[in-house]
């Protein structure tokens, strides 16, 4: 039994971090093994939450636990999002440094979750340098958004052209695929566009912008899409079905006029997307 080693925050009211990976990844077919960061009451859309980072020797313990039923040798992939502490960093430096001694072909995906448009930054201090300086460097597939671009690129990122360079500059430090998300879309106004990018081409894909702000859908992109990605190693396939499908939830959640991401109630478009939308090759 193979399955996904997935590192990244818990709440318990709520779709964000493994609390929206983990069935994500489950209801596409993966088995997962989930790790968690930080155990909160809600993610901080209700409000402060209550709760607290996972003490840094509980994780390696968990990990070391894992290592010695035999887990790293089983494991395709490592995903990482949100870590809480700039600590928790180096744990999962160790993780996928370990899980690759005992799989050298094992999938590192980073979420190199740092803050977004509108907010800034609201990790720790610390955070985003590690993950730029110690964690992207490691990874496979990397899945920032627009500010997390620019940041990790140390660039402006403005435009299409902006973006498709900065994500070369990514590359050039050890990814294969950089995937950004909430870029303005180059074609309409009313529209959001994720890009694709490795160095046998680029891609992007277009879909509507819907008007609402729904916590959790990027730690589910990130999820579903190491999930496409480790089925056929296509970024353009992987970029296809993952905007299809994370569109989708996202509409039925607007629709609902939920507050809350519909994971389960809409769990129909993780596999089966009510639109389908195609990535158009750049390059």
């Amino acid at each position: 039994m193979e399955g996904i080693l997935s590192i990244q925050s818990h709440v318990v009211f709520g779709h964000v971090g493994n609390s929206a990976a983990v069935f994500a990844l489950q209801r596409s077919g993966f088995e997962v093994w989930p790790v968690m960061t930080v155990l909160f009451s809600n993610h901080t859309g209700y409000g402060p939450p209550r709760g607290r980072a996972v003490p840094v020797d509980w994780l390696r313990e968990i990990l070391h636990g894992l290592e010695e039923r035999g887990v790293f040798g089983r494991t395709r992939a490592v995903l990482s999002g949100y870590l809480g502490d700039p600590a928790t960093a180096e744990v999962v430096i160790e993780a996928v440094e370990r899980v690759r001694r005992h799989r050298p072909d094992a999938v590192y995906a980073c979420d190199p979750v740092i803050g977004d448009d509108g907010r800034g930054v609201f990790v720790r201090a610390g955070i985003p340098e590690l993950l730029r300086d110690r964690l992207v460097p490691l990874a496979t597939l990397v899945k920032p958004n627009r500010f997390e671009l620019s940041f990790l690129a140390g660039m402006e990122v403005r435009s299409l052209e902006d973006a498709l360079e900065a994500a070369a500059r990514i590359r050039a430090r050890g990814p294969e695929l950089v995937v950004v998300t909430s870029l303005a879309s180059p074609e309409r106004d009313d529209a959001l566009a994720v890009l694709a990018d490795t160095a046998l081409g680029s891609w992007i894909v277009v879909t509507p912008r819907l008007p609402c702000a729904l916590n959790g859908t990027g730690d589910l992109f990130a999820a579903l899409l190491l999930g496409n990605w480790l089925v056929e190693r296509d970024p353009e396939r992987a970029l296809s079905r993952t905007a299809s499908a994370v569109f989708g939830l996202v509409e039925a959640t607007f629709r609902a006029r939920s507050r809350e991401l519909l994971l389960i109630a809409a769990q129909r478009e993780l596999v089966e997307p009510t639109h389908r939308f195609t990535a158009r090759r750049l390059r």
